[in-house]
């Protein structure tokens, strides 16, 4: 159960509701409680900001929500016509985030100070971040481009986000020296949320970590900092990365399902004998599923993972094995999330920010075919493939760190590591002998041409394990979902694509998982 706070004239009560709230529901209860219309009915935050549809989803899913305050179009000079005994009233009574405390008891006025409790005094230190922010911009060059822009757009392009980061470090080393606090970077992070809310990032602990983590000292904020460091001291020691805790290869994860699990050893020993010489399928997914939990064990022992497929075999002729484990692990709900999300809301957010970028003769040509029908197409990956190529363009490999290859791949590079295409009649056998080094997966496509594929193989180790379904959305779903079944970690040169996937799309380990700022920042520019 949940509740908001709502502010009708000197009234105030809570809205209860369970699951989620939407802006429509929301009215008709206010309408219920105070007994008014929700005809032209206005909402209000405690900063006096109008609250409209679209932000009201943001604004009910953040912990330090106030009172939400709403009116009529003829209660719009009601406050003015308050008397100051009437607000004194109004004040005094309320209770639910004011705290009165009587001073000096004894006396004969009976004097009261009103004390803001811990919830307002947030509220109020968030409110002078977010005027002290707006306060810098307005007042360096370049800061209303900045202000212009997200009032327009309610979202920054990366120069705009770029030109706001050097424009608020520079006043914070200003103010603060070159070697602010972490509680200077935390304010300055808080004010950009908080005067920029359409900039959270609502899948983060706090909203604002890829302007600065206080966790890891990350975020835009800190590496424009560490900039500024290395220009005024060549050879300062950077800080090692912090490992990862969360995503594909987590070994203390607990399966959603431990339905039907065999118990024993020797039970497993049966399964999998069984397995290997039966021509059933529905035998086959039966004992896969009881034997899941085995298998989970297997593939996170670092000794017995790299007999996977001489154990489980039947992931290379069986369909569906990959798919059936990922919804063991997780449940049906979040196993349909990618193929659900991905072309209702998705998909035409990454045109949108692709639109923005630098054009190239490569992106131009997969946005092409992005917007473009099978028919219509002579070369190039189909729509759905090329849509989700975007991803790699929109959060291209990040440089690698030392004793490590040098610089990063182009996002046309990393692209190969995603999918590669053979024409049909050409051995796949031929196609894994030829590979020399040990890879992550990724999707082998066969087809007359790339946009005419009709079948696509998972390559893992040296072996080829049949997707579902011919779909090249369903082959890149089920290529996700290869990772966690075999607890393999991401390519490097797409950990960006693959972690924004993991916690916006799929939500998995959103808040144990160490991912990019530029992966924060794509996050808040999609989910809102």
């Amino acid at each position: 159960m949940h509740a908001v706070r709502v502010k009708y004239r000197e009234r105030q009560k809570y809205i209860c509701y369970e699951g989620q709230l939407t802006f429509k529901s929301f009215l008709e209860c206010v309408s219920k409680k105070f007994e008014i219309s929700t005809l032209d009915l206005k909402v209000y935050d405690d900063l006096n900001t109008e609250v409209d549809e679209d932000a009201f989803a943001f604004l009910v899913m953040k912990p330090d929500l106030g009172v939400l305050e709403v009116c009529l179009p003829k209660d719009s000079d009601f406050e003015e016509s308050v008397s100051p005994s009437t607000s004194h009233s109004v004040a005094s009574s309320n209770s639910s985030f004011l705290s009165c405390s009587a001073e000096n008891e004894g006396d004969s006025d009976d004097t009261i100070i009103l004390q803001p409790s811990p919830g307002q005094r947030n509220r109020d230190d968030l409110t002078r971040l977010a005027r002290m922010i707006e306060k810098i911009l307005r007042e360096k060059p370049g800061g209303e481009r900045i202000l212009t822009e997200y009032a327009r757009k309610k979202s920054l392009t990366d120069s705009r986000r770029r030109d706001m980061v050097k424009i608020l470090v520079a006043h914070m080393a200003s103010e603060h020296g070159t070697s602010p606090s972490r509680r200077v970077k935390e304010d300055y992070a808080k004010g950009i949320t908080a005067l920029f809310p359409y900039l959270a990032d609502p899948q983060g602990t706090l909203g604002y970590e890829h302007y600065y983590n206080p966790v890891d000292g990350g975020g835009f904020l800190a590496w424009r900092v560490k900039t500024l460091q290395k220009e005024a001291s060549e050879g300062q020691k950077k800080r090692n990365p912090q490992p990862l805790t969360g995503g594909p290869d987590s070994g203390d994860r607990t399966p959603f399902s431990k339905e039907n699990r065999l118990t024993t050893e020797t039970q497993c020993c049966e399964a999998i004998a069984l397995m290997k010489h039966t021509t059933d399928e529905a035998i086959i997914k039966e004992k896969m599923k009881q034997t899941f939990i085995h298998r989970q064990e297997m593939v996170h022992d670092p000794v017995k993972s790299s007999e996977i497929f001489t154990t489980f075999p039947r992931f290379l002729d069986v369909k569906g094995m990959i798919v059936q484990d990922f919804s063991l692990m997780f449940g049906d709900d979040i196993s349909a999330k990618f193929l659900e999300k991905w072309p209702t809301h998705y998909r035409q957010k990454v045109l949108e920010q692709t639109r923005g970028l630098t054009q190239t003769s490569d992106l131009e040509d997969l946005l092409h075919n992005a917007e473009s029908t099978t028919e219509e197409l002579e070369d190039g990956w189909d729509s759905e493939m090329s849509s989700i190529l975007l991803l790699i363009h929109l959060m291209p490999p990040s440089p690698h760190g030392r004793n490590k290859r040098p610089g990063k791949l182009s996002a046309r590079q990393a692209i190969d590591h995603l999918v590669k295409f053979i024409k049909t009649g050409t051995s796949i056998e031929g196609h894994l002998d030829s590979i020399t080094e040990s890879c992550q997966p990724y999707l082998l496509a066969v087809g007359t041409k790339r946009s005419a594929t009709h079948k696509y193989f998972i390559v893992i180790d040296k072996h080829a394990i049949p997707c579902q379904s011919p779909d090249s959305l369903a082959s890149f779903d089920e290529l996700f979902k290869a990772h966690f079944v075999f607890a393999t970690s991401y390519n490097r040169d797409l950990a960006n694509v693959y972690h924004f996937l993991q916690t916006a799309v799929y939500q998995i380990d959103t808040a144990t998982t160490k991912v990019n700022p530029r992966v924060k920042e794509m996050r808040a520019r999609m989910l809102h």
